[in-house]
C-alpha cells in the first residue's frame, strides 16, 4: 500500500522519554505477526478486546499444566499454590487501582457483571420510588441497562446526563439534574465511542455533595490512563481483564471498604459462606461474600500476569506514545475524502469512530478486512451516544500500545482505495 499524504509527518510518534517503542511491546504478541486474508495483520480493534502477550498465554498454560486446583478449602499443595496465585492476583489489582487494600477488589467476569453485582446488590438495597440514578448519555449500555432494571423493579428512575456537540458531558446540566434525589451516578472514565475523558473526580466530588454514590466504568480506561481509586473517591469502580491485555471472562470490582461493609450477597453458594444449616447460614467475610461458586482462577492467573507485564512498562512514556499515535491518526485519517470522525472532545483516549459519506459502516470494516485490518462497526453497545449525532452505526478504529504509524498509514490507504472504488 502507498503512504498517505501526509503533510506533518514530523508528527509520527516515536521513542518516548522512557525507553518505550511499540516495537518493544509487539515483539511479546504472537498473533501480531499473522496474516489475514494474504496480509500482515493490523489489529485496530482494541477497544473490543485487546491481543495477549506471550507472558500471559503461557502463565495461563503454565497454571493448567502444573497447579490447576480449586482454591480456600484445599489443604494439599496445589490447593495452596492456585490460592496463592489468585489472592497475589487481588492484591496486584488493588495495587493497579491504588486501592487500600486486596479486600476491597471482588473479582467477577467482566464490567458488565461487576456493573449487574452492584445494581443487584447495593441498588436492591438503597434504591426506591423518587430516587435518581444519573447516567449520561455518553454510556455503554452495560452501564445503561442494568439501572434500567433495577429501577424497574425499586420504583427509581434512571436520568440522562445530555452531551455537549463535540462529545462532552454537559457539565452545566449535569450539576443542574444531580439533588436531594440522587442515589447514584453511573459514569465511564472514558468512553468506548467517542473516547472522552469526562473530569470524573471533579463529578464524583459533587455527587457526594449530594449524598450519591458514584460508580466509574473503566473499562476502556485502565489501557491508557492512570487510575487512583482513591483519589477519584469512587464508590465503585469495574474493569475487564481483557481490554488490559488479560484473558476474558476475568475482571474485578474496587468497592469503597465502608461501602462494601454494608453490601448483600448477589448468588449465593460455594466459597461465599461461613456455615450452613437448614436453620441458618452465616456468611463469609468480603470480598469473599461477593464471589459465590469456584471462580475463574485461570483467568486471575492470566490478570495477574497482564498486569505484570503492562507495568513493566514506563506508564508515562506509553501515554505520550498513545496520545502521538491518535493525533496522527486523526490528521491521517482526515485526510481520506468524506471521512469524518465523531466528537472532538480534548484529551481523547486512542479510540476514533467515524463514518464515511457513501459507505455503510459494515462494508468500510468488510473491506478493510480484506487488507487485514480489524476495525469494528455497529452501534458500539453505545446507541445512545450516536443517536446524539444522527446516527444508528459507525466504523471505529481503536488503537494500543503495539500500533504504529505505518499501521495507520496502511488503514489510510485502504480507506483511500475505498473512496476511489466507488
Amino acid at each position: 500500500m502507498t503512504t498517505p499524504d501526509v503533510t506533518e509527518r514530523t508528527a509520527l510518534p516515536g521513542r518516548q522519554p522512557g525507553g518505550f517503542t511499540p516495537e518493544s511491546a509487539r515483539k511479546d504478541f504472537p498473533i501480531l505477526h499473522r496474516t489475514v486474508n494474504g496480509h500482515p495483520l493490523v489489529w485496530l480493534d482494541n477497544a473490543a478486546t485487546t491481543q495477549k502477550p506471550r507472558q500471559v498465554i503461557e502463565a495461563l498454560a503454565g497454571y493448567y499444566s502444573a497447579s490447576n486446583s480449586n482454591i480456600h478449602r484445599g489443604a494439599h499443595t496445589m490447593a495452596r499454590e492456585a490460592t496463592e496465585m489468585y489472592e497475589a492476583g487481588r492484591a496486584a489489582v488493588a495495587d493497579f487501582l491504588g486501592a487500600p487494600s486486596p479486600d476491597s477488589i471482588v473479582f467477577v467476569r467482566g464490567t458488565t457483571e461487576a456493573i449487574n453485582l452492584v445494581a443487584q446488590s447495593w441498588g436492591r438495597a438503597n434504591l426506591g420510588p423518587g430516587d435518581d440514578i444519573l447516567v449520561p448519555v455518553l454510556e455503554h449500555h452495560s452501564d445503561i441497562v442494568p439501572w434500567q432494571l433495577t429501577a424497574k423493579e425499586t420504583g427509581a428512575r434512571v436520568v440522562p446526563v445530555p452531551l455537549l456537540p463535540d462529545g462532552r458531558i454537559d457539565q452545566n446540566a449535569y450539576a443542574d439534574l444531580l439533588s436531594s434525589r440522587t442515589q447514584l451516578v453511573a459514569i465511564s472514565q472514558a468512553s468506548n465511542v467517542l473516547g472522552t475523558v469526562p473530569p470524573v473526580r471533579e463529578m464524583t466530588a459533587l455527587a457526594h455533595r449530594y449524598g450519591a454514590k458514584v460508580l466509574v466504568d473503566g473499562a476502556q480506561a485502565v489501557a491508557h490512563l492512570p487510575v487512583d481509586v482513591t483519589d477519584l473517591d469512587a464508590d465503585f469502580y469495574a474493569f475487564s481483564g481483557h481490554k488490559l491485555y488479560a484473558p476474558t471472562g476475568i475482571g474485578a470490582l474496587y468497592v469503597k471498604p465502608e461501602v462494601l461493609a454494608g453490601l448483600r450477597p448477589w448468588q449465593g453458594g460455594g466459597n461465599m459462606i461461613d456455615s450452613v444449616s437448614f436453620e441458618r447460614t452465616t456468611f463469609a467475610p468480603v470480598p469473599h461474600l461477593m464471589e459465590a461458586g469456584t471462580g475463574n482462577i485461570a483467568g486471575v492467573v492470566g490478570l495477574l500476569a497482564a498486569l505484570n507485564w503492562f507495568t513493566s512498562f514506563d506508564r508515562a512514556a506509553v501515554a505520550a506514545y498513545e496520545d502521538g499515535l491518535t493525533a496522527y491518526a486523526q490528521q491521517a485519517m482526515g485526510m481520506v475524502p468524506g471521512l469524518e470522525i465523531l466528537g472532538s472532545a480534548p484529551g481523547r483516549i486512542a479510540v476514533l469512530t467515524f463514518t464515511m459519506a457513501g459507505h455503510d459502516p459494515a462494508a468500510i470494516a468488510s473491506w478493510l478486512d480484506r487488507d487485514g485490518i480489524a476495525i469494528r462497526a455497529g452501534h458500539h453497545c453505545a446507541q445512545p451516544a450516536l443517536a446524539h449525532y444522527g446516527l444508528e452505526s459507525a466504523a471505529r478504529a481503536s488503537f494500543a500500545l503495539y500500533n504504529t504509524p505505518e499501521e495507520v498509514d496502511e488503514l489510510v490507504a485502504s480507506l483511500r482505495g475505498l473512496q476511489q472504488s466507488a
